[in-house]
Order: structure tokens, then C-alpha cells, then sequence
């Protein structure tokens, strides 16, 4: 039986809820040292920046790491480099997201969010939250994906209406976590609404789900 598992009234193991997962992996994420989060972010970069549509890619919705998340910057850095435009997200007061451009690591701002771990967004120009929809690629954060592609987030809800409007606005951008290689996993709860990634990147590799990652 998995960690968190818990026995259902007529006796069989029942999943363990999100909250509870959520309180695991963060706590493995937590005994990560600074080198482990380094060196998890280099390998992780040079997978991601292996990927096809990243490779193709004009404009890649993406987002700045904090703590022990998986890296991005050096990701972030090098896709502005190939002349990508990369869109960082800025947190709105009733959790979504605006975007704006990333001009560089000195262009964030480190910004606090009420009791919650301080974030690093765009300090430029906001474009609006459907700015995301121009996107080819859409980075997602995460906490685990399973063998179906179902995500397991934080749990604020940010990233749902992100996919979401990408529904509504009947585009399909290529949908992409970012993970330790632990994350990946049998199963997650997930719900009707719930949408499977295209595709999982951990330092070790790359493993996609389903049908192919749309061009």
C-alpha cells in the first residue's frame, strides 16, 4: 500500500486525497539541499531543451521557480537566447494569472503574496491572462503526474483556469510539467474537469502520455 493510503468502509485501500499527497511531496521536496536543486535544474533544462516542441517553439508560457521546485531559470534563459518569447505569470488577487514578457533574471521582481511563499514575476508590461493563449508550449509547475498524465498541483486552482482558457479559446499548445523524477508516479486523484499533460520532463528524461503532443 502507498504512503497516504488509507482503508474505505468496505475495506479496500482507498486513494489518498490530494491535500494529503500534496503534504508528502512537499515534504520530500523539503529535505532537497541546495546542490540537489541545482544539479536536479541542469539536467532538467538540457532534457526540456531536447524536446521537439520546445525546439520549434516562438512563445513558451513558463514561470519562475522558488525553494526546492524544480529549476527553470537556466531553462528560461536559454530559450530567450534562441530568440523564444517566454511569458512569465504574475499572480492576480483571486488566483489568476496575468503574464507578462521575461526580459532576463533581473527583470523579476520577488513579490509576496499574503501569508504564502514569495514569487518572482515579470516586473514589465502585463499583457492579461489571455495572453497565455498565444503560447506553443505551456510549462506547467506541478507536485507529481501519473501514468495518465494527470497532474497533481498545489491546489490554488492558478494553472485549472489557465487550461481552462486555453479550452475556451480553442487552442491546443503542447502541455508540459516539470518534475523530480520521485513524482512521476502510479496514480493521483483526479477529477471530471481534470486534463491530461502531453508530456512529463524529469532530470532523467522525458516520458509522454497519450496521443502525440499536438504540433
Amino acid at each position: 500500500m502507498g504512503t497516504g493510503a488509507t482503508l474505505s468502509h468496505i475495506g479496500r485501500p482507498a486513494e489518498p486525497d490530494k491535500r494529503t499527497l500534496r503534504r508528502e511531496f512537499l515534504a520530500v521536496r523539503n529535505t532537497l539541499t541546495a546542490d540537489d536543486v541545482r544539479e536536479a535544474a541542469a539536467a532538467l533544462a538540457e532534457r526540456a531543451l531536447g524536446l521537439p516542441e520546445l525546439e520549434r517553439a516562438r512563445t513558451v508560457a513558463a514561470y519562475v521557480s522558488v525553494g526546492t521546485e524544480p529549476g527553470t531559470l537556466a531553462l528560461l534563459d536559454t530559450l530567450r537566447a534562441r530568440g523564444v518569447r517566454v511569458l512569465l505569470p504574475a499572480l492576480l488577487p483571486d488566483n489568476d494569472l496575468d503574464w507578462g514578457a521575461y526580459a532576463g533574471e533581473g527583470s523579476l521582481a520577488r513579490v509576496q503574496h499574503g501569508g504564502r511563499m514569495a514569487l518572482f514575476e515579470p516586473a514589465g508590461e502585463r499583457l492579461g491572462p489571455d495572453a497565455v493563449t498565444t503560447a506553443d508550449v505551456v510549462l506547467l509547475p506541478g507536485l507529481a503526474v501519473d501514468a495518465r498524465g494527470m497532474r497533481l498541483g498545489r491546489g490554488g486552482g492558478s494553472y485549472d483556469r489557465v487550461l481552462t482558457r486555453l479550452e475556451q479559446a480553442g487552442v491546443r499548445p503542447a502541455l508540459v510539467v516539470l518534475l523530480y523524477d520521485s513524482e512521476v508516479v502510479g496514480r493521483v486523484p483526479g477529477e471530471e474537469h481534470d486534463q491530461p499533460v502531453h508530456a512529463v520532463v524529469t532530470p532523467s528524461g522525458v516520458r509522454r502520455f497519450g496521443a502525440d503532443v499536438p504540433h
